[in-house]
């Protein structure tokens, strides 16, 4: 029987990083979570413990601060893949390199109508994300980019039905045509390439994203994720595939009969868990193939 060593991989996790520019009386902030993480000839660390060609977890996370001086923080994509490369050139025995960043969103605060020069407050309309997987350099160099948000939490009062399921001895769930849906969105998109405008597409797919919740008529939280890919999809063709995870958080109709109260759908209890999860994904099938995009990725399908 032979043992060897299988796919690793090391850097340094959830660096957090606060990047204020204040050239100007009216400052801003870029507000960001940045892991990094290097593949390659790393077997001479895990076997005999040689460190020669290991570049320090802890360099990781100075070259990190000192790009979001020395090279400013713009779109956390371009961001990314300038920190891939970097180490990838940097470390002796890096093939790829894999940058994870979330952003947090600030707003300013408003004072006599305007929004504050120097204060904010934390936006709640989700978290934008961005995965950037980088293998090699020069001409053999491919990169891969899978942008995307969370914890966009969505919800409609009405428009959303649920009925003609598959019924066993063990089903007990009442069928629908007027509830509450709800959920916790996750979606990640994968571009075909690089030469996107970052901003300008993450905020229409976005956009996209909430009017189509909003205004399709759901009979499934399955159908209503397949009409906000398929709307990406149509009006970007910069993107390849989109996936979603959605929990379903449940409101059911409290029962206030009880206490001789009617309840026409006014007066419900929001259930943590168990919850149901759906997950999707929508893609065009002339896409190019995914390569490394979803490296590291968890939970999709």
């Amino acid at each position: 029987m032979a043992i060897q060593l299988g796919p690793n991989q090391y850097g340094k996790a959830e660096n957090r990083l606060v990047r204020v520019y204040r050239d100007t009386a009216r400052h801003s902030i870029r507000d960001l979570n940045v892991s990094t993480s290097l593949r390659g000839r790393f077997a001479d660390a895990h076997i005999t413990g040689d460190q020669r060609d290991i570049l320090p977890t802890d360099t990781q996370k100075n070259a990190v601060f000192a790009f979001a001086k020395e090279r400013g923080v713009t779109e956390i994509e371009d961001f990314g893949l300038t920190l891939a490369d970097h180490f990838i050139a940097r470390c002796p025995g890096a093939d790829g390199a894999r940058i994870e960043i979330d952003e947090f969103a600030w707003d300013r605060i408003p004072v006599d109508g305007l929004g504050h020069d120097h204060s904010f407050v934390r936006s709640g309309g989700g978290v934008r994300t961005t995965v950037v997987n980088v293998d090699g350099v020069g001409p053999d160099r491919r990169a891969f980019v899978v942008s995307g948000i969370k914890d966009l939490v969505v919800l409609k009062t009405t428009g959303s039905e649920f009925h003609g399921f598959f019924k066993d001895r063990y089903t007990t769930l009442a069928e629908t045509d007027d509830r509450i849906m709800a959920t916790s969105l996750v979606a990640r998109w994968r571009y075909d390439h690089t030469d996107v405008d970052w901003d300008k597409s993450f905020d229409s797919i976005r956009s996209i994203l909430l009017r189509q919740f909003a205004a399709v008529h759901s009979y499934a939280l399955q159908q209503t994720l397949y009409s906000m890919g398929r709307a990406v999809l149509e009006q970007h063709r910069e993107v390849a595939e989109i996936r979603f995870s959605a929990p379903n958080k449940h409101h059911f109709r409290y029962d206030l009969e009880q206490f001789g109260l009617d309840n026409p759908g006014e007066v419900f209890i929001a259930a943590d868990r168990p919850y149901g999860l759906i997950e999707a994904t929508v893609e065009r099938d002339d896409a190019t193939a995914p390569g490394r995009a979803w490296h590291g990725i968890p939970g999709f399908c």
